[in-house]
């Protein structure tokens, strides 16, 4: 498989992808985006974090067109605010915290601008809070935030246990929720359409740009939806192997200034390459 013919605009996942380990955003991949711009392309983030944990990303790489966060949950303006907005439905909200009660799993609800946790000293509360740039609020219930759910999370340093967990909340939920794993320690549960795929297609919308004409990158599972609507998937070197199965391209990992290779190699490269080097199609 050769790549497009013609690219338009590049929207990458940020964690796993745009940025390190540490979370931080190399001279390199600043680079690269600021190259994107100067040969005319637009750029673009989608993210499993809340518009408001894309704040620093944003201003850092002067990101003019929208974004969108909680895997397409809420489409923003590069201000940050909201455009658009798929909430879970309560009932949904409802039956999700049942069930992870149930599992015993620690469980945040992001609702409107806010992280609520029932504890502040659970396992992935410090990373999150370094991830997304703001603290969680501390709530004893999180019955007030059952109207205004964008995305419920479950989170466990036992992934076999949250294996268990999706499964049954895939089987109890069917259609209602999008339920995926952002990380391996993460299970999102969201509004049907806040998944990447859609999320691509509303930003497209927004920036008057064909998919066909649109590169993505990412490392998650919860990207594949994107892989297969862009009209150029390029994953990550650190995905799982199933991930990078469903990319056209397989790039270096976010340890090793991946995301800038791939704007080199893949997306900027005067010559196509030859040769896929993922399975997608």
């Amino acid at each position: 498989m050769t790549a497009p013919k013609k690219i338009s605009a590049v929207v990458s996942d940020v964690d796993g992808s745009l940025v390190t380990d540490d979370k931080q955003l190399t001279p390199e991949t600043i680079r690269a985006v600021a190259r994107l711009r100067d040969a005319g392309l637009a750029f673009t983030v989608i993210s499993s974090r809340p518009p408001r944990g894309l704040r620093e990303i944003v201003a850092a790489l002067d990101v003019e067109a929208p974004v969108a966060g909680f895997n397409g949950g809420v489409i923003a303006g590069p201000d940050l605010a909201p455009l658009a907005e798929h909430i879970l439905a309560p009932r949904t909200a409802q039956r999700a915290l049942d069930l992870l009660r149930a599992h015993k799993v620690q469980t945040w609800v992001f609702s409107k601008q806010d992280w609520l946790a029932r504890d502040l000293r659970g396992a992935y509360v410090a990373h999150e809070q370094r991830t997304v740039q703001f603290p969680p609020t501390h709530v004893e219930s999180f019955d007030a935030a059952l109207k205004t759910s964008a995305k419920i999370v479950a989170v466990s340093a036992d992934f076999s246990a949250l294996d268990a967990c999706e499964a049954q909340m895939r089987e109890s939920l069917g259609d209602e929720a999008n339920v995926v794993r952002s990380q391996n320690y993460y299970l999102d549960i969201t509004h049907p359409r806040a998944n990447k795929g859609d999320g691509l297609a509303e930003l497209a919308r927004l920036m008057q740009t064909p998919l066909e004409e649109i590169a993505v990158i990412g490392d998650g599972a919860n990207d594949v939806a994107m892989f297969a609507r862009a009209g150029l998937a390029i994953a990550m070197g650190n995905a799982a192997p199933e991930v990078r199965a469903r990319a056209d391209f397989v790039t270096a990992s976010n340890s090793a200034d991946g995301f800038a290779g791939a704007v080199e190699r893949f997306v900027l490269a005067p010559e196509a390459p030859a040769v896929r080097e993922g399975g997608r199609r």
